[in-house]
C-alpha cells in the first residue's frame, strides 16, 4: 500500500474467559508466543504497532504502543474502536492476539484491498472476521457511532462501513483457511495448534 501510512493492532483485551482468564497472546507456540510471532509478522505490514489492552502493564516488553481499549468489555468491536482511534495514518491492520498463524503476506493484502474502500476483512463460510481486517481511520466516527446506537457485533459493521472481502478461492493462496485463522479460544483450540506442523 505505497505511499499511505499503515498501522497494526493487536487486539489483547478480552478476559478469555473459555481459557480461565489466562492471557491467550502469550501462550506459546511452536517455542515462541503468540503475541511475539505476531509483532515479527506485522512489522513486515506496518510502520507503527499497538497493543490493544483493557491492562497495558502486560505487554511493556513487546516494541509496541500499548493503549487501553476506549471501551472495556466491549469485545472485538471495542478493541477495533480503539485501534481506529489511536492508530496513526490512514490504515490499521486489526487482529486478535489468539491466531498464531496468520501471515504478512495475507494482511498486506488485506491493506491493498481495503485501500478504496472503509477496510476489508476475510470471509469463510462461517461468516466474516473481523478482528482479520484492515479499517480506515476516517472511518472512526462511524464506528464510534455504530457502538453508540448500541451495536455490538463487529460482524455487522458492513451496515455502516463499505468492507472489501477476501474469501475463498482467493484466501486459499496464503494458505490453508483452517490453519490460517485457527484461533485459541479454548484449551482444546491450544492442543490442536501444538500439534500443527511449524
Amino acid at each position: 500500500m505505497s505511499g499511505t501510512r499503515t498501522a497494526a493492532a493487536i487486539v489483547a483485551g478480552g478476559r478469555a474467559r473459555r481459557f480461565g482468564g489466562q492471557d491467550k497472546g502469550r501462550l506459546i507456540v511452536h517455542g515462541r508466543s503468540i503475541i511475539v510471532r505476531q509483532v515479527e509478522i506485522l512489522q513486515r505490514v506496518a510502520s507503527d504497532l499497538l497493543v490493544i489492552a483493557g491492562d497495558p502493564a502486560r505487554y511493556t516488553d513487546l516494541p509496541v504502543r500499548v493503549v487501553r481499549d476506549r471501551q472495556p468489555d466491549l469485545g472485538a468491536i471495542g478493541g477495533i474502536d480503539t485501534a481506529v482511534h489511536a492508530a496513526p495514518g490512514t490504515h490499521v491492520v486489526v487482529i486478535a492476539c489468539d491466531m498464531p498463524f496468520l501471515t504478512s503476506d495475507l494482511l498486506t493484502h488485506l491493506l491493498d484491498l481495503g485501500r478504496d474502500r472503509d477496510g476489508a476483512w476475510v470471509r469463510t463460510d462461517r461468516g466474516v472476521e473481523p478482528l482479520v481486517a484492515c479499517y480506515a481511520t476516517a472511518a472512526r466516527d462511524r464506528i464510534a457511532a455504530f457502538i453508540a446506537a448500541g451495536g455490538r457485533r463487529a460482524s455487522a459493521l458492513d451496515t455502516v462501513l463499505r468492507m472489501a472481502e477476501l474469501a475463498s478461492p482467493d484466501l486459499d493462496r496464503f494458505g490453508a483457511p483452517d490453519r490460517l485463522l485457527a484461533n485459541v479460544n479454548t484449551p482444546d483450540d491450544y492442543a490442536r495448534v501444538q500439534y500443527d506442523p511449524a
